[in-house]
């Protein structure tokens, strides 16, 4: 039995997708220069860690291929800013669909409790709930406060709000949408992203404005609260000019079909999408690109910004140069407080 499993890693390692994520950790590892300086001055490895799940099975292509970290979680990209702030993904090995089951969230519970022992060990004085880890531990994190009280915890959304706030209304003048006029669709309204954008798009005069969403009850509220129509699915909430979606629920995903369901006859419909995956995908954006105007929403740029091994990191994140994700750039910006804070009392 031994021989086999031994045999079994061999052939794991020549998988190609396993064999070239060990690569690229491997060379950030090596490549990341400065962390290996700080070692040696006996300075913090990090100041900010991102724990976080992996968003689907192509990030855990990408990042594992077919070998499976021992702790349940493993370094991802990592941030220098300025070259005097570092911040450092630790992804836990888990996918956004594993934390639907109440035995997935409990497991994910645990591994991020000890990505954080972890990121505690290493130096962090910031840790931020990333991605589909920010309600992992209930509204208030009650109990990341007890096991870790000289931590700062951040689940980033008011980061990720101010980028959204601001490149809607971007998108909405560039596209001369009169507000008296124009319809709204917000995908996932009841969450804090998709309240916060329907509260600021009524205080800019935007009317009318639907919510969807599969959540009655949150629906209700919304309805309640701000007075906008709402209904469950995208077939019920008519011709709009414009889809915010602030969800990646499959029951109000944005496709080719349901965009031709939604979009003013003889008009493209303009998608602003900080949904985290996105909610209409790639290829379903290919199948529609003529019709639908699209603008990803909730990410920062710095053009101090670097990724260790550059480009390559970068893109297998999905993202650009000098660019993160909204709640990534609000822990980064407390960790920049946070040192200048030590630095001013020294």
């Amino acid at each position: 039995m031994e021989v086999i499993k031994v045999l079994h890693k061999i052939f794991a390692w020549m998988d190609p997708a396993t064999l070239l994520a060990a690569i690229w950790r491997a060379a950030v590892a090596v490549l990341d220069w400065r962390t290996h300086l700080r070692r040696l001055t006996g300075r913090p490895v990090v100041d900010v860690v991102f724990v976080t799940n992996m968003r689907d099975e192509t990030d855990r292509r990408r990042y594992l291929g077919s070998w499976r970290p021992k702790s349940g979680h493993f370094n991802g990209p990592r941030y220098w800013l300025n070259g005097k702030v570092v911040g450092r993904t630790r992804a836990l090995d888990v996918v956004t669909e594993d934390l639907t089951s109440s035995d997935g969230k409990k497991r994910a519970q645990e591994l991020f409790i000890d990505a954080t022992r972890w990121a505690k060990k290493n130096g962090a004085k910031v840790i931020l709930l990333a991605a589909g880890t920010k309600r992992l531990f209930g509204e208030d994190g009650a109990r990341l406060k007890t096991l870790f009280p000289d931590l700062t915890f951040t689940i980033g959304d008011n980061g990720t709000m101010f980028l959204l706030r601001e490149e809607t209304f971007r998108a909405l003048e560039e596209a001369k949408l009169n507000p008296s006029f124009c319809k709204i669709g917000v995908l996932g309204p009841y969450g804090f992203l998709g309240e916060m954008i329907v509260g600021v798009l009524i205080e800019k005069g935007y009317v009318n404005i639907i919510g969807i969403g599969s959540n009655i009850h949150g629906l209700r509220r919304v309805h309640n609260e701000y007075g906008i129509k709402v209904c469950q699915n995208l077939s019920e909430m008519g011709q709009v000019d414009v889809a915010i979606a602030c969800t990646h629920s499959e029951k109000v995903r944005l496709n080719a079909e349901t965009i031709e369901l939604i979009r003013r006859s003889g008009r493209k419909l303009l998608v602003i999408d900080v949904a985290e995956p996105s909610n209409l995908k790639h290829s379903e954006f290919l199948k529609c690109e003529s019709v639908v105007i699209r603008q990803d929403a909730g990410n920062a740029h710095n053009p101090g910004m670097k990724y260790v091994l550059g480009a390559i990191s970068y893109r297998m994140f999905r993202l650009s140069q000098g660019v993160t994700f909204g709640c990534f750039a609000e822990a980064m910006s407390l960790a920049v407080n946070k040192k200048l804070a030590k630095e001013a009392r020294v």
